[in-house]
């Protein structure tokens, strides 16, 4: 589930898709918080794993937190990779982590050190901390990425100990 809040007072209802799609735009251009859901589950034993987001540019950057069923929190940036997408921006994704993500095609190799990258790939990487100095680096393809993490999508995350969640978000 996705909510919008805005600064401005009252909305119309939306009708017919190229409303939604005009509203998303509206939303993402008046400085409106993006809020999402999703879930997910451990490859290992089937743990369920709950995933928030939240953004104040439409999905295409913000904050991600996952938690899991012990009451551990693991949060950080996310970021969806687009044509405008500076390397420099990728950089804390990475922190505890070599850079990139080996096996994951879309980069190429190897991934420019400098200036913009330039290819649009509709993924978004996040990397989480949790407690101590546990990390959890993720990695999804977006079912509508003009929509950002709004339009929903599904990938895996994976912990230092290289073990997997797959997780879904829901499209808004």
């Amino acid at each position: 589930m996705n909510d919008h809040t805005c600064d401005s007072a009252g909305s119309a209802h939306l009708r017919g898709l190229a409303l939604v799609a005009a509203g998303c735009v509206a939303a993402a251009l008046s400085g409106c918080t993006t809020l999402g859901t999703g879930s997910g589950t451990t490859r290992a034993d089937n743990t369920p794993v709950a995933f928030t987001w939240i953004s104040k540019d439409g999905g295409v950057t913000g904050t991600m937190t996952a938690t899991m069923p012990d009451g551990a929190v693991f949060d950080g940036p996310f970021v969806q990779i687009t044509s405008t997408t500076r390397v420099d921006t990728l950089d804390p994704m990475w922190y505890g982590w070599s850079p990139g993500w080996p096996g994951w095609r879309y980069w190429g190799a190897p991934f420019p050190s400098s200036a913009f990258a330039t290819r649009y790939s509709g993924k978004v990487v996040a990397n989480l901390k949790g407690p101590g100095d546990q990390r959890m680096r993720c990695r999804f393809h977006l079912n509508s990425p003009q929509a950002g993490m709004g339009g929903g999508g599904q990938g895996e995350c994976q912990f230092g100990n290289r073990s997997v969640i797959d997780a879904v978000f829901a499209r808004s």
